[in-house]
């Protein structure tokens, strides 16, 4: 008894150690680093639409075209910052502002981290939810009217599912892959059709749009995923919408641990424009494709209580199958 007694004992002061010495970082943190005076300026202006916030922003869509090959330099659409992309900013600070959601949230990541996938962790807790494009922009790379309908979308590595949402109120079957099973159950509450990671490709029938979106750094044989894909879409409409980061940085996460995949993509360059222009004019013209449109976008992720938002730059293409 005495000893049951002492181990719980042990626990209980081990968890508010965990909880003081959270409380001291976060303190830190918030007087210092990331959460400065300077990060909360740039959301305030950001909101209210000021000329700082354009500027600061304005990193965030930028490309020089004239470093960009001649044959994708007309294929390059600005984006700029939108009141959805506004809207998830607003919220991801709000939440990050949550003490004691977020030491919970980072207690429970501390604890299951070395055995369970960040992913699965995030799908358990509810949060780190993604962001890539908003509505208006996913029609202004597609080129379709806000009420434009087809019939089938497939989302490959969905997540939560909150991008699907974005592309899925423009279709009438929307199919969606995932491996993490907090994930899956998301995706099931939405009410999409959760398909098998292996079976997509054998339904029998087709899509009108295929999205792909920062999943090609993550996969083991990406070159095997754009053919798998291109032999999928409908023919001669069927398009596939791709997001990677950049600069590319391939890895699989195994088992909470991050390892190089089989399969490297030959991407070269430096800057973002050097390796867009590769990925369009040796992989994916390589792979069966021709892109029809390519813009710079942040991939922006829900933060914690050390940051109150993740930015990636993102380049996003639309891709359309190359006539055998």
């Amino acid at each position: 008894m005495c000893h049951l007694q002492l181990k719980t004992l042990l626990f209980v002061a081990w968890v508010a150690f965990y909880v003081f010495f959270i409380f001291s970082m976060r303190r830190m943190w918030t007087g210092k680093y990331v959460r400065s005076p300077l990060a909360r300026s740039l959301f305030l202006n950001m909101v209210t639409e000021s000329e700082d916030a354009a500027l600061e922003t304005q990193e965030w869509y930028r490309c020089t075209p004239d470093l960009l090959g001649e044959s994708v330099q007309p294929l390059f659409v600005q984006s700029h910052l939108d009141s959805d992309t506004t809207v998830f900013l607003r919220r991801s600070v709000e939440k990050s502002s949550w003490l004691f959601t977020q030491l919970y949230h980072s207690f429970v990541s501390t604890v299951l981290g070395s055995v369970v996938s960040r992913t699965s962790i995030n799908g358990f807790l509810g949060r780190g939810s993604m962001f890539v494009f908003s509505g208006d922009q996913f029609q202004q790379l597609l080129r379709i009217s806000p009420d434009w309908k087809s019939e089938r979308l497939l989302d490959l590595g969905a997540g939560d599912g909150g991008v699907t949402d974005v592309m899925g109120a423009h279709f009438r079957e929307v199919y969606a892959t995932e491996v993490s099973p907090p994930m899956k159950w998301h995706l099931q509450r939405r009410n999409f059709k959760l398909l098998a990671i292996d079976e997509w490709q054998h339904m029998g029938f087709q899509y009108d749009l295929i999205s792909c979106l920062n999943l090609l750094d993550r996969c083991e044989d990406p070159l095997a995923l754009l053919r798998s894909m291109r032999s999928s879409l409908v023919p001669g409409t069927g398009r596939v919408i791709l997001a990677a980061v950049l600069p590319f940085q391939p890895y699989v996460e195994i088992g909470g641990k991050w390892e190089r995949p089989k399969e490297r993509l030959p991407v070269t360059g430096k800057t973002w424009e050097e390796q867009v222009t590769s990925l369009t004019n040796e992989v994916f013209r390589g792979a069966g494709f021709e892109v029809e449109a390519v813009t710079r976008l942040p991939y922006l992720c829900e933060g914690d209580m050390y940051k109150d938002y993740y930015v990636l730059d993102d380049a996003v293409f639309v891709l359309k199958a190359l006539d055998d």
